[in-house]
């Protein structure tokens, strides 16, 4: 078992000291933990809203701004439950040694990257040219 890595509460992982050191991943680490909390515990208050929330609205055009309001709302829990997911997949990489290196190239991924999107699974150049090739792909059909 891995000795856990003390951090202070101010720490922010800097580009002068080795890439995803101790220190860096248990940053990542707890970073993501703390998101995948929030956007459980988000998604539980929703669940619980909704369903206390569900009343007889005889005013049709009440009943359909309410309908449209959850289906907002339930769209939005989709894309954070996904999110979930893309999160649990970074907490795998940072399980496998592989956290923080661009799928494509395999090189780092810039820390001020990481920290503003702990997901991210490709360096920007790779994600810009990806979403270039993208593009060509959709406005060639």
């Amino acid at each position: 078992m891995k000795a856990e890595t003390v951090l202070d509460s101010d720490y922010k992982p800097a580009e002068d000291e080795p890439f995803m050191n101790d220190r860096q991943v248990e940053y990542f680490r707890r970073k993501l933990l703390e998101w995948k909390s929030q956007l459980l515990s988000d998604s539980k208050d929703t669940v619980t809203g909704m369903q206390e929330g569900t009343r007889n609205i005889p005013d049709v055009s009440d009943r359909a701004s309410e309908e449209t309001d959850r289906a907002l709302e339930l769209r939005t829990r989709d894309r954070q439950r996904k999110l979930v997911s893309k999160i649990d997949s970074a907490l795998r990489r940072i399980e496998d040694g592989s956290y923080g290196y661009c799928d494509v190239t395999g090189e780092p991924i810039s820390l001020k990257r990481l920290d503003a999107r702990p997901i991210a699974t490709m360096s920007l150049e790779a994600q810009e040219r990806h979403e270039r090739k993208e593009k060509v792909y959709r406005d060639d059909r």
